[in-house]
């Protein structure tokens, strides 16, 4: 059975591998949904392009995306549940609000619920069925659209096996926690197939005001069917991928008041006692690779399917009308006299009254996504130069229907209890793009020199329908039409080291609702450094500047209160011209301290600055009363990742330190939270694993080692912690 080489782009120092002498041996399976590829010589392109194995994703076992990428430079997350159901993640200072500005892919295709018409990512594949995640920023973002100014995330799932496979992952853990993951497929003659379900639950950290769950429950499925073809110089295969997935969680958006979370920051207030989010997920890709010692071709067809209902606490509402505080203003103040009474409710220590309603929202939206994916990779030479030429085209169509809807409660002895009023529907609408994007990438070299110039053009149709009856004439159709280049140069000064510098043009566009005063963002994304590898020692150092035109923001449930209550759910804001810029620095290596031995190490460090240039008065709850000069909020100055163990022919130890310097709640004045800031914390990790033999590996983990209790975020609806110590037990057997 080949494996193709499908070399897009390439592995930089980050990659995690395990740091012996061999470590330059390729990960197998991950070529032909991998956008990086396994190479481990000194890359010769621009920009940070890390990759993350499966050898490396089984020593910490992480089930949580936030961690997993605390191993990468330029990964800029604000938790929000602990467990990363709903991950927010950013890249070079952009806003990681729902990963709505980096392009979040499975398998080498979009895997958002609707990346052009609601590209906040309230789905997110679970981890512990991944073999590899490839994070690429700077130019070569430009092959993976629509957004550029950040970058890419690739999840890489399991490949089909070559040979009889299979394995079994079998874990126990606090708060009730346990996973069952397996796995099993075979090759006959030109056919192979792969079989793989995984469940995880959890009753959750969090401890109810009169009892009650607050974790998950997970399921996936996964299958795929494929058939090689090798006619001598023509390498074929056809695979088709089926998926699916659902998930019942007792989330919610309510925090704490910062008191009540010194006294007990695992606490859960009574109103949030109904707090429900189900989903369910399906995706079918068909798939043909064909290459030859020169030229490579893969074309993908994709639909992805995906249905929430997200039951929880909006608000108050008075039954005699006027104007309520929202919950942020409550939880913020609960001492003032005007306040006091709601948070009483909310503690379900009084009963409701006439003007403390609970409002209870279902965010209930179905989305899809579909399309055809083209990329074609082509090596050749013309005298003393050296192409690789890259091209692509996707034609994609993607859908959200919002059927959001609300209800009234009281709180009564601490339970709540409907009012009996009819269910008010509050947002009917459909929005739906479609869009053709093509992109050409060339990286000739020459001696020393690698010039890599590239191109991606992106057309966009969107459609805007208010369902709500009455409200049909409320509509609205547009087009945008952009082209994105991007060029990179990398000079080679001794074989194991080079120095690089890219420009690229960064686009994140708006989804058919908005207005058209509303303008996508735009920016002009500069890079510089130094990259190094010899004998198992890798280093990378880049430094980054993004001229942000116009910064875009949204106001959503997760981000703020005010914006929603005022009608603006998922409405765009302009927020003016933005500098942001910083520097990326990553080393690994490894010390053989005998002949069994081995110390492997690594130190990430990220330090990110960004602000507005221009003064802004605005309503979004997280900007306010801007002045030029201003911070980002949620943008922490530094990050730092320290990771080391010791390893032998049977087992391994090791340690993760994570340190999250401060970040803001709000940039400006005038809004909720301002002048708010989250503290710089620490969390430590541990994690080891003992070989029974060649198919058996116990293995134990410990996340937050020393159960520190931290506030994450105070958004939505005040302080929320970081998971708590969690400690875990698992056996794995493979053949």
């Amino acid at each position: 059975m080949f494996k193709p080489r499908y070399s897009m782009l390439w592995l930089s120092m980050a990659s995690q591998l395990a740091l012996a002498d061999d470590a330059a041996t390729p990960p197998q399976g991950i070529e032909r949904y991998s956008v990086i590829g396994s190479d481990q010589r000194l890359s010769a392109n621009a920009g940070s392009v890390t990759l993350i194995d499966e050898l490396t994703l089984e020593k910490y076992e992480y089930d949580d995306i936030a961690r997993i990428l605390a191993t990468v430079p330029g990964v800029n997350i604000r938790v929000e549940d602990g467990y990363g159901l709903r991950p927010n993640i950013g890249f070079r200072g952009v806003t990681p609000e729902r990963s709505k500005k980096i392009n979040i892919l499975e398998d080498g295709v979009l895997i958002g619920p609707a990346p052009y018409s609601a590209p906040a990512a309230y789905y997110f594949p679970m981890m512990s069925r991944m073999t590899a995640v490839e994070v690429t920023k700077g130019p070569g973002a430009i092959q993976y659209g629509p957004n550029t100014v950040a970058g890419t995330l690739n999840l890489v799932t399991r490949p089909l096996p070559a040979g009889r496979e299979g394995g079994l992952d079998l874990s126990l853990g606090t708060d009730s926690y346990g996973k069952a993951h397996g796995y099993y497929g075979d090759s006959l003659g030109d056919f192979s197939y792969l079989l793989e379900g995984l469940h995880v639950q959890t009753e959750g950290f969090k401890e109810l005001d009169g009892g009650g769950d607050t974790g998950f429950e997970k399921n996936d499925l996964m299958a795929k069917l494929g058939w090689d073809r090798d006619s001598g110089d023509i390498r074929q295969r056809l695979e088709l991928k089926l998926a699916y997935a659902d998930e019942t969680s007792d989330e919610t958006y309510l925090g704490l008041t910062d008191a009540d979370f010194a006294a007990t920051p695992y606490r859960r207030y009574a109103a949030s006692q109904l707090a429900r989010m189900d989903w369910e997920h399906s995706q079918v890709m068909l798939s043909h690779h064909l290459e030859t010692d020169s030229f490579n071709l893969t074309t993908r067809l994709y639909r992805n399917d995906f249905e929430r209902s997200w039951f929880k606490l909006n608000g108050f509402a008075s039954s005699q009308g006027g104007q309520v505080p929202s919950l942020q203003e409550v939880l913020q103040e609960p001492g003032n006299e005007l306040y006091q009474p709601y948070y009483q409710v909310l503690t379900g220590t009084q009963d409701s009254g006439i003007r403390e309603i609970l409002v209870l929202g279902d965010n209930a939206r179905e989305y899809y996504s579909q399309g055809l994916q083209l990329d074609l990779g082509w090596s050749l030479a013309w005298g003393s130069l050296t192409h690789e030429l890259e091209a692509g085209t996707r034609i994609h169509q993607d859908q959200i229907e919002r059927n959001h809807t609300e209800d009234h409660y009281l709180m009564r002895s601490g339970r709540l209890e409907s009012t009996g009023e009819e269910t008010l529907a509050t947002t009917t609408d459909r929005e739906e793009t479609q869009a053709i994007s093509v992109y050409l990438q060339d990286r000739v070299r020459l001696g020393d020199w690698t010039l890599t110039l590239g191109i991606r053009g992106e057309h966009i149709e969107g459609d805007y329908q208010n369902r709500a009856p009455g409200q049909e004439q409320n509509w609205q159709s547009k087009t945008h039409r952009i082209w994105l280049p991007g060029a990179s140069v990398f000079y080679d000064l001794t074989g194991n080291s080079g120095l690089l510098f890219g420009v690229h043009k960064g686009f994140v566009p708006t989804s058919p609702l908005q207005d058209v005063r509303i303008r996508p963002e735009e920016s002009v994304n500069y890079e510089a450094g130094w990259r190094y590898a010899s004998n198992g020692t890798r280093a990378e150092l880049i430094g980054f500047f993004n001229d942000i035109e116009n910064l875009k923001e949204s106001c959503s449930f997760s981000t703020s209160a005010s914006c929603v209550t005022q009608g603006n759910l998922d409405q765009d804001y302009n927020g003016g011209a933005v500098d942001i810029y910083g520097l990326e620095a990553s080393v690994q290596s490894y010390v053989k301290l005998n002949g069994e031995l081995t110390l492997p190490w690594s130190l990430v460090y990220t330090h990110t600055q960004g602000e507005f240039k221009t003064d802004l008065d605005s309503d979004f709850e997280m900007w306010g009363q801007i002045q030029a000069g201003d911070e980002l909020p949620y943008l922490p100055d530094n990050v730092l990742t320290l990771s080391f163990g010791l390893s032998a022919n049977r087992w391994q130890v090791s340690v993760l330190i994570n340190y999250l310097g401060e970040m803001k709640e709000a940039a400006g004045e005038g809004v909720t939270l301002s002048g708010v800031t989250v503290d710089a914390h620490t969390l430590v990790d541990l994690s080891a694993s003992y070989e029974l033999d060649t198919n058996s590996t116990v293995y134990i983990k410990v996340d937050n080692l020393f159960d520190e209790a931290e506030i994450a975020s105070r958004r939505p609806y005040g302080a929320r912690p970081t998971k708590p110590q969690q400690a875990f037990l698992g056996y794995k057997y493979r053949f």
